[in-house]
């Protein structure tokens, strides 16, 4: 089955003491669906456990982001959290401390519900 990409959101949040991206990447990730209420997927026949979350993370140094702690941010669906090199550190003037910035976006697709296809659609 064929995923179809249905919403798409980008968020942003800030750790802005103890250089913290996984707080950063939980902020971006909040600021992201903060807004959203999903309920067209019931149209389609589909619950909101049927989605597929991919959320991609960028932060200045992606091995200090605990995935599987972002990823409990989204109450539904199954989710996939990636992080990458990217985002921003602030380094304070003095001191070792910097704030962290982390960027997120958040894609929610559903499966399409036919048979032999198995790329990614994608609806813009």
């Amino acid at each position: 089955m064929a995923r179809v990409r249905c919403i798409t959101e980008m968020g942003m949040g800030v750790d802005v003491h103890g250089r913290d991206a996984t707080k950063a990447a939980k902020r971006a990730v909040s600021d992201a669906i903060r807004h959203s209420s999903l309920g067209f997927f019931r149209m389609l026949g589909k619950t909101a456990n049927d989605m597929f979350v991919e959320v991609t993370i960028a932060v200045p140094d992606p091995s200090g982001v605990d995935t599987a702690v972002v990823a409990k941010e989204l109450p539904y669906g199954t989710v996939n959290v990636t992080a990458v090199k990217g985002g921003l550190e602030i380094p304070a003037e003095s001191g070792s401390d910097s704030i962290i910035i982390a960027n997120a976006a958040v894609i929610v697709s559903f499966d399409d519900g036919k048979t032999g296809s198995t790329r990614l659609a994608e609806f813009v």
